[in-house]
């Protein structure tokens, strides 16, 4: 089973991998943090009949945006998930936009 294989070593081994540092871009490019909208703007309750608020957070096919997109923290995603469900409920926003 090991000889079909053909030997390469360990997994990540590389014949031109001299310890460079990894996960840091070469021409010193850092990209900053995304920070929650709602934390900087020190919104408590996000609420459901806001659709101004609500709207950015839904894209055209009408799914909710992930946190790692939409850059909300933990905490104000699951609230603003909730208001976008309650507003979709009562008809302030669609499910899905033509």
């Amino acid at each position: 089973m090991s000889e079909e294989r053909g030997g390469r070593g360990g997994r990540g081994a590389k014949s031109g991998d001299k310890g460079k540092a990894e996960g840091r871009p070469r021409g010193g490019f850092f990209r900053r943090r995304r920070v929650c909208k709602f934390c900087a703007d020190k919104i408590d309750y996000i609420n459901y009949k806001d659709v101004r608020l609500l709207m950015p957070f839904i894209p055209e096919r009408g799914k909710i945006q992930p946190r790692r997109i939409s850059g909300t923290c933990a905490k104000h995603q699951r609230a603003l998930q909730t208001a976008i469900s309650r507003a979709r409920q009562l008809a302030l926003i669609p499910y899905v936009t033509d």
